[in-house]
C-alpha cells in the first residue's frame, strides 16, 4: 500500500501537467517575398501573439561599408493575436499610421554611427539583407528593445536575375551599362546623379530590372574623369548618348535621360542641344546651368554661383543653403538659362515642394513658363507637398540632412519622411510610364 501511495504521489505532477492548458504557440514573423526587387513592397505579418499585445517591430541593416542602420515602430496585436503591416497602424516609433514599407524608408544610422549618412547601395549585384525583428513591449527609438519573440531576414535585390552589368570605357565615356535579360531591343536611358560625383548605379540597375537599357553615367570624380566639377563639356554627354543610341540592344530612334539635382539640370541641357535625346526626367533640377560652366563647341552657359554669405547654420551645425544660389530671375543671370524651348522631345519635371537644397519648385515654374511662352506643352509636372530634395526609387530611406561630399558638412535637404516616401513610390511608377511612352 505504501508503494502504491508513493507511485500515486509521483504521478500527481504528471496529471497536473496534463490538465494545464497547452502553451500558446510561439510568435512567428513572415515577410514576403523573402527576396525581391528593392523597389517593390513586401508584406509583413506577425502571428502567435496575445490579443492586444504591444510589440516593437525593428529593421536592421548594415551597408557595404559596415555602417549600421535601423528603424522601429510600435504596434498592437489584433483580437486574434495577429498583425499585418498593410492594414494595421503604427502608434509610435519612427513613423505612425498604416505604412507597409515604413520600416524600410525610415531606416537611419544607428546611435553609435556617424549621423547624416545615406543608406545608398554601392554594390548592386549583391542583395541588401535586412533583418526584421519583433520585440516584446514598446521601446522608444534609440533605447534597448525588449526580448525578441520572432525574426526574419529579407533580401532586397537591386539587380534582377539575368540583368547584365557592363563596365564602360568607350572613348572618353565611363560608367556602367545595365541590360535587361532577353534579346531586346530595349528603350535606352542615361542615368545621372548630382554634385556628389562618382558612379551611382542602383537606379540604373532597377531601371534594367524594369526593361530599360540603362547607362549609369558619372561625369566627375571617377576613374580618369576630372576630380572636381570646374567646367563641363556637353561633348562628353553627346558621346554617351550616341553610344547608347547605336548600341544593338537599344531601340531607336532616340534615348532618354533621367537626372537628380545637377544631373537633372544636365538632362535638360542634353534634351535641348542633343537630337539623340528625346525624353528627359528632371528630379529637383534647375532650369539654368549652375556651379560649373557648360561648354558645347563655341557656346558657353555660365554657371549660377552659390553665395556662401547667404548660408545659414543651425545650432546643431546643419547648413541651410536654400537661399544661397544666384537668382535665375535676375536679368544679369539670363545667360545661364538653358534654352529648353529648342528641345523637340518631352520633359517630366519632378519636384519636392519642401526641397531645402535649392528652389526646385520655382525652377520648375520658370521652366514651364519658358516653354509656354514659346507655345510648347511638351511637359508634365509632378509636384509633391512635403517631399525633399532627393526623390529616389521607392523605399530608399529618407534622409532629411546628409553629409555633403564637397563641403564636408551636413546640409539640409528638406522634406518630411512619410510625405517623401509616398512621393518616391508615386513618382517611380510615373517616371517609368513617361519613359515607356516616349521611348517605346
Amino acid at each position: 500500500a505504501v508503494m502504491w501511495r508513493a507511485l500515486g504521489a509521483a504521478a500527481a505532477p504528471a496529471r497536473a501537467l496534463l490538465r494545464t492548458p497547452p502553451a500558446r504557440r510561439a510568435a512567428s514573423l513572415a515577410v514576403s517575398p523573402a527576396a525581391g526587387p528593392a523597389d517593390e513592397r513586401v508584406e509583413t505579418r506577425v502571428a502567435g501573439l496575445s490579443p492586444g499585445q504591444p510589440v516593437t517591430l525593428r529593421a536592421v541593416v548594415a551597408d557595404d561599408r559596415g555602417c549600421l542602420f535601423q528603424s522601429c515602430a510600435h504596434y498592437r496585436a489584433d483580437s486574434r493575436g495577429e498583425l499585418h503591416l498593410g492594414t494595421d497602424a503604427s502608434h509610435g516609433g519612427d513613423y505612425t499610421g498604416v505604412e507597409p514599407m515604413g520600416l524600410f524608408w525610415s531606416l537611419a544610422p544607428a546611435g553609435m554611427e556617424k549621423p547624416y549618412q545615406r543608406l545608398v547601395p554601392r554594390i548592386t549585384d549583391a542583395p541588401m539583407k535586412v533583418e526584421v525583428l519583433v520585440h516584446q513591449g514598446h521601446s522608444p527609438s534609440g533605447f534597448m528593445p525588449g526580448p525578441v519573440v520572432a525574426k526574419a531576414e529579407v533580401q532586397r535585390l537591386f539587380t534582377a536575375p539575368g540583368v547584365r552589368r557592363i563596365r564602360l570605357k568607350e572613348g572618353v565615356v565611363r560608367g556602367s551599362l545595365f541590360l535587361p535579360p532577353g534579346a531586346g531591343p530595349f528603350p535606352g536611358v542615361i542615368d545621372m546623379y548630382g554634385d556628389e560625383g562618382g558612379l551611382i548605379e542602383f537606379r540604373s540597375s532597377l531601371l534594367a530590372t524594369h526593361g530599360f537599357a540603362a547607362l549609369s553615367l558619372p561625369y566627375f570624380d571617377f576613374e580618369d574623369l576630372p576630380r572636381v566639377m570646374k567646367e563641363l563639356k556637353l561633348e562628353y554627354f553627346e558621346e554617351a548618348a550616341r553610344f547608347l543610341q547605336r548600341h544593338p540592344k537599344v531601340k531607336g530612334p532616340g534615348v532618354g535621360v533621367i537626372g537628380t539635382g545637377k544631373g537633372a539640370e544636365l538632362a535638360l541641357s542634353m534634351i535641348t542641344f542633343l537630337p539623340e535625346v528625346v525624353a528627359a526626367v528632371s528630379i529637383s533640377g534647375c532650369s539654368s546651368n549652375t556651379v560649373a560652366d557648360l561648354r558645347y563647341g563655341e557656346m558657353t552657359l555660365p554657371g549660377l554661383r552659390f553665395d556662401m554669405k547667404k548660408v545659414r547654420v543651425s545650432d546643431s551645425g546643419v547648413f541651410d543653403i536654400f537661399e544661397a544660389m544666384d537668382d535665375p530671375r535676375n536679368p544679369a543671370n539670363s545667360p545661364s538659362a538653358i534654352p529648353i524651348e529648342k528641345a523637340e522631345g518631352h520633359f517630366l519635371l519632378v519636384v519636392g515642394e519642401d526641397d531645402r537644397m535649392w528652389k526646385s519648385s520655382l525652377y520648375a515654374e520658370l521652366a514651364i513658363k519658358r516653354l509656354r511662352q514659346h507655345g510648347k506643352e511638351n511637359f508634365e509636372l509632378l509636384s509633391y507637398p512635403g517631399a525633399g530634395h532627393r526623390i529616389d526609387p521607392p523605399s530608399t530611406p529618407f534622409c532629411q540632412v546628409a553629409m555633403d561630399r564637397v563641403l564636408g558638412v551636413p546640409v539640409l535637404g528638406g522634406g518630411e519622411s512619410k510625405a517623401h516616401a509616398h512621393a518616391q513610390e508615386h513618382s517611380w511608377g510615373k517616371i517609368q510610364e513617361f519613359l515607356h511612352l516616349h521611348l517605346g
